[in-house]
């Protein structure tokens, strides 16, 4: 089965890393993706730009109003996923477990199934 992770951080935080601190979390997560590469399980991997260059559609009945910035009620933001092939709840919950592991400091990681995929046209 197909599961996303989302990868969820303070984006303030995350934006304020050195590029040292930056290349060695970069350099843990590229160990994490290898790893699930070589064993043909990993699908496509996005890390978001900033929320500032988000812009929402809130669904508000015949006349979705569009609004800039993300406006999630959350107070982490999404600032990446993966879509990785798993046998398992538990083998997506321990490749979540290897990605919080590389990344420090708070955060979470939503694991969740997914119910179609269209890989698209090889967009890059």
């Amino acid at each position: 089965m197909l599961y996303a992770i989302l990868c969820y951080n303070v984006e303030d935080v995350v934006g304020s890393w050195s590029q040292e601190e930056e290349d060695e979390v970069m350099g843990k997560l590229m160990t994490v993706q290898e790893g699930l590469a070589r064993e043909g399980r990993l699908g496509p991997v996005a890390r978001l730009l900033p929320t500032t260059a988000a812009t929402t559609l809130r669904k508000n009945g015949d006349a979705p109003l569009v609004i800039d910035g993300p406006f999630a009620e959350t107070k982490e933001q999404l600032l990446g996923f993966y879509v990785i092939e798993a046998a398992s709840l538990d083998e997506a919950l321990d490749t979540a477990r290897d990605l919080a592991q590389a990344n420090p400091g708070t955060g979470s990681y939503e694991i969740r199934p997914i119910m179609l995929f269209r890989p698209g046209s090889g967009l890059t």
